[in-house]
């Protein structure tokens, strides 16, 4: 029940709406022209799509976890670019933590249940590789060592989880 509250809260149309237009006026400003500025406008609604792979019953409980922990390392101020220091481009560890873990999910599942909850407008499939790319370019080809000692950093309640979410991380 705690676990839907939260999400509630994430996936709350006045919560979706204030970051979207947060990451829009920040673009129409001083981010205008960022060289990661296609990829920062995403993380509305990888967030979005993340929330809503979480609450669909068809996805496996595996899978949630590590949705669960990109929610929660999306929505938390102490990450590797944390946005209250760089503003919107604090965002791009988000979103690459999410790419990492939707494709976890195609790979692992196919990708009808990501297609069918994706509400953005670009491909999805093709999105998720520019950002894996992207990603290592900006925080280097080490992005996934880097996470995993944010992984180790972070307090799960329930060891199983964090040890399938491990495992999942030394696997790709």
């Amino acid at each position: 029940m705690a676990e839907k509250r939260a999400l509630k809260v994430v996936y709350d149309d006045d919560f979706y709406q204030a970051m979207r237009r947060r990451i829009k006026d920040w673009a129409a400003g001083k981010g205008r022209g960022h060289k990661y500025l296609e990829l920062i406008l995403l993380a509305p609604d990888m967030l979005h799509l993340m929330v809503k792979l979480t609450l669909d019953r068809r996805v496996p409980v595996g899978a949630k976890a590590k949705l669960g922990f990109a929610i929660a390392y999306f929505i938390s101020p102490l990450d590797l670019l944390p946005e209250a220091v760089l503003g919107p481009i604090g965002y791009l560890d988000d979103v690459a933590m999410a790419a990492w873990v939707i494709d976890s999910l195609i790979k692992s599942s196919g990708p009808d249940l990501v297609l069918e909850h994706w509400a953005g407008d670009a491909d999805i499939i093709s999105t998720l590789a520019r950002i894996t790319g992207a990603a290592n370019e900006l925080l280097g080809a080490g992005l996934v060592r880097k996470l995993k000692n944010v992984l180790d950093r972070q307090h799960f309640g329930n060891r199983m989880v964090k040890d399938a979410v491990m495992k999942t991380l030394e696997s790709e």
